[in-house]
């Protein structure tokens, strides 16, 4: 909520700033817009970037140092004994503190000097909210006061506000460019605390994988397994299965609509398949659990196969289905691209429109076409919600599709539930299967990247 009202501000004093600029480039030329520079929305738009932009900075700053000085301020009230707490367990009574204050669930009953703390802290959060809305109202009002004095008739106000707008998107890039080698770094550096645990080798050929590590000296049978071998298999296993329904399908689909629907068939069609992309992923889950698991396991009896509820098949086919719109609309899209000149050019040398799809269409879309299956495959290998619902948790090492198995991002999401210490091999192994699947889709990108380059042709 303090967030909304924030931008609701800024986004106040922005508009504030626009009409101040506007109103002022058009007095300082008696309201003939001719006589300026730059039209009067540039100066209106150069006002509001400087009543917004710092205001933004100062509140970005302002909420990365919040926290930390409202929790500084709420311990130093605590007693002694509770300043003395390990890191943990002050971390737990912090924790208490700041649910309580919001009003959510505490794990007990608060004792008074937590309640006490509560209060300070809700107090020290308003006076920090009121703080920060004064604090930016005046920056953003100094800001537009040194602004206001630029506007004149022969100010370059568009150039100006197309630099800021230049400015902005380089630094949108750079904030990309540096989350994304943050996540790689961070991906590495736990994975290497892995691996200082667990060899390499039992890791990436290891074939029995059992997370589950002792929390006591005198535990036994905890003591841990890391082999991914099974769940590398499990993973190729489903994906393999939705490509073989979702590619064909997807793909047959989009030539149809292309090149032989009807436009009125194909305003029907394009719409039906569509909707398929926009249904929630748990909803087919349910589907895959209730529904074709069930009819898997008794279409298997019948001919005497040892078929599982929750099974590779059962989360495959629904995965597939649910992947054919990307591969459908894209490939659509791509096909569509291809210039007419070049069927037409077909068939006035003797091709049927069968012979024209194949040696002419689906050789110039090639490289539409494989960047719509990579996508494909990337949404299949990064599925979670339908492989936990209908193919388990149990990481087995098969090509049995009629079996249980597990998946990369299913194992993933297992290991981090609930509140975990990032010092154990069990969790630190979420991140070397994180690290497994980075891997694995840059390598699917250089190879799709290879094959638009060797088939990619330019039309004129």
């Amino acid at each position: 909520m303090q967030v909304w009202l924030i931008l609701g501000v800024i986004l106040l004093l922005a508009s504030y700033g626009y009409q101040r600029g506007r109103g002022g480039a058009l007095a300082s030329v008696s309201g003939d817009a001719s006589k300026l520079h730059s039209l009067p929305s540039y100066h209106g738009a150069y006002l509001a970037l400087w009543a917004a932009i710092p205001a933004l900075i100062a509140c970005v700053i302002w909420l990365s140092a919040e926290h930390q000085i409202i929790k500084m301020l709420v311990i130093s009230g605590l007693s002694a004994d509770s300043q003395a707490l390990e890191p943990q367990r002050l971390a737990l009574l912090m924790s208490d503190i700041r649910n309580l204050a919001s009003g959510d669930i505490v794990r007990a009953d608060p004792s008074p000097e937590v309640q006490a703390a509560a209060v300070r802290y809700a107090e020290l959060a308003q006076v920090s909210l009121y703080a920060k809305l004064a604090a930016i109202a005046a920056l953003s009002a100094l800001c537009l006061f040194f602004a206001k004095k630029r506007i004149a008739e022969q100010f370059r106000a568009r150039n100006r506000v197309e630099r800021i707008v230049r400015y902005i998107m380089i630094a949108a890039s750079v904030i990309a460019i540096l989350t994304t080698i943050g996540l790689v770094l961070s991906l590495l550096f736990e994975a290497w605390r892995f691996f200082l645990r667990v060899p390499l080798h039992d890791f990436l050929f290891g074939t029995h994988w059992s997370p589950q590590t002792a929390i006591r000296a005198d535990q036994v049978g905890a003591s841990g397994s890391f082999g991914a071998i099974p769940i590398f298999a499990g993973t190729l296993l489903i994906t393999l299965i939705a490509m073989v329904i979702a590619v064909p399908l997807g793909l047959f689909s989009a030539i149809y609509m292309s090149e032989y629907a009807s436009p009125r068939a194909r305003g029907a069609i394009k719409p039906l398949l569509e909707v398929l992309a926009g249904v929630p992923t748990v909803v087919y889950g349910l589907f895959a659990a209730l529904t074709v698991g069930p009819y898997i396991r008794g279409f298997g009896e019948s001919f005497g196969i040892d078929a599982s509820s929750e099974s590779a098949l059962a989360a495959g086919l629904v995965m597939g289905v649910m992947i054919i719109p990307f591969v459908s609309s894209l490939s659509d899209d791509v096909i569509n691209a291809v210039p007419q000149a070049l069927r037409d050019g077909s068939y006035a040398l003797g091709a049927t429109q069968s012979e024209t799809i194949r040696r002419v269409v689906l050789p110039a879309a090639l490289p539409g076409i494989v960047g719509a299956v990579l996508l494909a495959v990337s949404r299949a290998i990064g599925e979670t919600m339908i492989v936990v619902m209908a193919a388990g948790l149990a990481a087995n090492l098969t090509a049995n599709p009629f079996e249980a198995v597990t998946t990369v991002t299913v194992q993933i999401v297992t290991l981090l539930v609930g509140d975990q210490e990032f010092d154990s091999s069990k969790t630190l192994a979420a991140f070397a299967l994180g690290l497994v699947l980075f891997f694995v889709t840059l390598a699917l990108n250089i190879i799709a990247l290879k094959v638009v380059r060797k088939y990619r042709e330019k039309y004129d």
